[in-house]
């Protein structure tokens, strides 16, 4: 068990959770989360998502609470016993996925997605696509609504609603998962090692044009996307023990 004394707690905008900032503050005390020996993050699913990408440079773990309407990646909310629960939190590592995407008008633009990065058509047209691996084509040609790489951590989100496969955590699997697939007719996707670069590029981008998204920060009208795990960049989880992600992922499969 590890004594963690130092308490930064971050919440989301919702009434609720501002709530019980100030609670949980109130008792345990406030530092910054520079300071922090744990982040305390509570919201939901999407706040969560968005804590980790702000305190990815920190030392700290971020420990989760649900004062939201989705906690896939978050601990039951509770104040009672906090210092407790934080020394037995289990952690869990993961990384995230990196992001490459060239517009039409050639900005270049990089991001960090923990969950997934998806390409979707943004017009009337379904989007055109080739699809490369490790520099070797693939597919010349995916007719979609969209395709996404997601990692093991997100492929309980959009990945799974997509009927893509849920991966498990540790796995060292990427899911490649399309979405309405017209050409190859049903197409669902592929398992790729979590070493793979994947390019995308946008085949006839004026007539059908496609929006790339990491973790809900989109980028309009793309030419072309690469997408690789970042082992670089750890983010580190803490769960109630038995309640874990790679629990809760073999859970989601019995529902």
């Amino acid at each position: 068990m590890q004594i963690r004394e130092k308490i930064a707690f971050l919440a989301s905008p919702a009434d609720v959770a501002q709530q019980a900032r100030a609670a949980l503050s109130a008792v345990h005390g406030h530092v910054p989360p520079e300071e922090a020996d744990v982040i305390v993050a509570l919201g939901g699913d999407g706040f969560m998502l968005q804590t980790l990408h702000a305190t990815e440079s920190l030392r700290a773990p971020v420990y989760g609470m649900n004062c939201g309407s989705v906690g896939f990646m978050m601990n039951e909310y509770s104040e009672a016993a906090l210092p407790e629960r934080l020394a037995a939190a289990e952690e869990e590592v993961i990384n995230p996925l990196h992001m490459k995407a060239i517009g039409r008008d050639g900005t270049v633009v990089e991001a960090l997605a923990i969950n997934e990065v998806a390409l979707l058509r943004a017009g009337s047209q379904a989007a055109k696509l080739r699809i490369s691996v490790d520099g070797r084509v693939r597919m010349d040609e995916l007719v979609c609504d969209g395709a996404l790489v997601a990692t093991p951590a997100g492929s309980t989100a959009y990945n799974y609603s997509a009927h893509g496969p849920i991966l498990p955590i540790g796995s060292d699997v990427l899911a490649l998962t399309a979405m309405s697939a017209f050409r190859p007719r049903r197409w669902r996707g592929a398992l790729l090692p979590k070493t793979a670069m994947v390019r995308f590029d946008v085949l006839e981008p004026s007539k059908r044009p496609v929006m790339a998204d990491a973790d809900s920060r989109s980028n309009h009208e793309v030419v072309s996307v690469e997408i690789r795990s970042e082992p670089s960049v750890r983010h580190r989880i803490l769960f109630d023990p038995g309640h874990g992600l790679e629990e809760r992922l073999i859970r989601e499969q019995f529902v």
